[in-house]
């Protein structure tokens, strides 16, 4: 099924605006495997090069469900959908996997690659992360006290560095 609506390309020939990817078009992160998985929206992040590697950076708050999946697994996925499928990113951003069941209840058809990668029929992208490094932000590291603000709670997000093993795209 994957090979027949999407195309394989490599992390050097993503043409797309990361900024905007990550600010305007959001990206649902999901981890788990097929017995049960969650996904969130999440709109801080980004793509680099670390150790050599193309890598993505993701922040989830501990408080998130979708953390506990990202700590059992090896994998997770960033993916992107079409303007016209937007209430599925805003939905997936507002309730908690917890108490909905957010695949049902959005229409999401996923695909598994494998038993902890996972990806869904619906996406324009996706990005498939083996995991890497993690590091829990800390208060005292904040050089600019101005940043707090995002954390009234003190709830402090946990920093995920992903290897971006493979990007696939939908075809035209």
């Amino acid at each position: 099924m994957i090979n027949e609506k999407f195309k394989k390309i490599e992390p050097k020939g993503l043409k797309n605006n990361i900024f905007k990817l990550w600010d305007d078009e959001w990206f649902l992160i999901t981890a788990g495997n097929r017995n049960k998985f969650n996904c969130m929206t999440a709109s801080w992040g980004g793509f680099g090069i670390l150790w050599n590697l193309p890598v993505s950076f993701i922040f989830i708050r501990p408080t998130r469900y979708t953390f506990t999946f990202l700590e059992k697994t090896k994998h997770f996925t960033l993916t992107t959908f079409y303007k016209k499928d937007r209430r599925i990113l805003s939905y997936c951003g507002k309730v908690s996997g917890k108490e909905h069941d957010k695949i049902i209840e959005t229409g999401l058809k996923p695909l598994f690659l494998s038993d902890d990668v996972i990806l869904y029929e619906q996406i324009k992208m996706g990005i498939v992360c083996e995991k890497l490094y993690f590091e829990d932000l800390k208060e005292k590291n904040f050089l600019d006290k101005i940043l707090l603000k995002n954390y009234p709670k003190k709830d402090y997000h946990r920093l995920y560095v992903g290897k971006i093993k493979e990007i696939y795209i939908r075809k035209k």
